[in-house]
């Protein structure tokens, strides 16, 4: 009898942790957070003509955040990787968005040399922001970026589909949200 009581209370235990949604509150509010399936937390920063921008502000589309800096090499050898992401998919048609964004959020303390790498990577996108703090950068913080470069992927309700995407895992990922012809 003991036997049957452990296996039953068991039972609805394992019933309870597996249909529970980890990225919803109590209350059913999406869970805002860094994770996988979490709602991204806002960012909300100053471009390079002093014109605060909002993540928030891109909602309805794919987004990707990208953190970099113009002094990291890393960072500028993906640049082209970025921008060829970019010219593709900003003109593609997505199954549950409006279009693809890029918000690159700096990790330089130097405007100018922002400015200069923007422009030399040939970053067209208008999203560029920075409270230029450098490791000090409150989005850094918030993101719990350790290293650069690091990326977000967010779905069109601004919840985190993806991370770290390098080279072609960025295209691929991409390729699943666009609609087939």
């Amino acid at each position: 009898m003991i036997r049957i009581l452990y296996i039953t209370l068991i039972g609805i235990l394992l019933s309870f942790t597996f249909s529970t949604d980890f990225n919803k509150t109590d209350n059913g509010q999406d869970v805002t957070g860094i994770n996988i399936g979490n709602k991204a937390p806002e960012l909300d920063f100053k471009d390079p003509n002093g014109y605060n921008i909002k993540l928030s502000s891109l909602k309805g589309n794919i987004v990707l955040i990208d953190f970099w800096a113009s002094w990291c090499f890393p960072c500028r050898r993906e640049n082209p990787n970025i921008v060829s992401a970019y010219n593709k998919y900003s003109k593609s048609k997505f199954k549950n968005a409006k279009g693809f964004k890029i918000y690159s959020v700096s990790l330089d303390k130097s405007k100018e040399a922002w400015i200069k790498a923007i422009e030399q990577d040939k970053l067209t996108w208008k999203e560029h922001v920075s409270d230029l703090k450098g490791w000090g950068s409150q989005g850094a913080g918030i993101y719990g970026v350790r290293g650069i470069p690091t990326n977000f992927l967010l779905d069109a309700d601004g919840k985190i589909i993806a991370k770290n995407l390098r080279g072609i895992a960025l295209h691929k990922e991409l390729d699943k949200l666009v609609k087939s012809l």
